[in-house]
């Protein structure tokens, strides 16, 4: 497949003459965002039932309000779709509460009993394409996920990563989260990089928008069902189905 890119990246730019690689996990390198979804539309789900909400929800409400997001971002923007207020609570609240952050944690049950329950193997394609960058490309991680650590060590690639800046990150340094790029930029500059020198890897609009606002040297979304326009609309140099095709 040929690759698709924005008008301003010439057609044959090749991300991988870069020195900084910054990617997205749910979605780029582990097909979790699958189980995030089945996770999400489970917790939602019981919620608006328990409330007696009649709009259901739906996986477009996944790519609208919840996908990239931190949890508790998530959370709070699909709430306010369906007009549903409440208070923000803590991050140690049960999952019990009926609190953002209690609903937050409840979905985060979830994913990891499904995580523990199924296992996680990372996407060919994406192994393949960190072969091709080889051992002079310095990789980072860059999720909105708390657990992202634990997933790439069930994925066995934890060591092609020199750093993991997750959620519980960005929590500790007070970065917010995508679409603003604060978490990007922190792991290029932990990399000894600027910007321009750095590319991102990401499946979810709110992180093409991330990597866009941030100034990078190249923004490549994955297509995992957000869309090829959407990403580019979003502010995608290049877009493919899957990194294979860059490898």
């Amino acid at each position: 497949m040929a690759l698709e890119t924005s008008p301003s990246v010439p057609a044959d730019s090749d991300p991988r003459t870069l020195p900084v690689h910054l990617f997205d996990m749910d979605g780029v390198i582990t097909p979790t965002a699958i189980v995030h979804m089945r996770a999400w539309e489970q917790m939602f789900s019981e919620e608006l039932a328990r409330r007696g909400v009649a709009e259901p929800y739906t996986e477009q409400d996944y790519f609208t309000y919840v996908d990239g997001r931190p949890r508790y971002d998530g959370v709070r923007a699909f709430l306010a779709s369906r007009g549903i207020e409440l208070p923000e609570g803590e991050p140690t609240d049960p999952a019990a509460a009926e609190t953002v952050c209690g609903l937050g944690n409840r979905k985060n049950e979830l994913v990891l009993a499904m995580i523990r329950e199924q296992g996680v193997a990372p996407y060919p394609g994406t192994v393949a394409y960190l072969d091709a960058l080889g051992a002079q490309a310095r990789c980072a991680v860059v999720s909105s996920s708390r657990n992202a650590e634990e997933v790439l060590a069930g994925a066995g690639l934890a060591d092609r990563f020199e750093i993991v800046v997750d959620g519980n990150v960005a929590a500790a340094l007070g970065l917010p989260g995508k679409p603003a790029p604060d978490t990007f930029v922190h792991a290029a500059r932990e990399l000894g990089a600027s910007p321009e020198q750095a590319v991102v890897y990401e499946d979810a609009v709110s992180g093409v928008r991330a990597g866009a606002a941030g100034g990078f040297g190249a923004v490549v979304g994955v297509d995992r069902g957000a869309g090829a326009d959407a990403l580019r609309e979003a502010g995608a140099s290049i877009v493919v189905a899957d990194l294979e095709e860059l490898a």
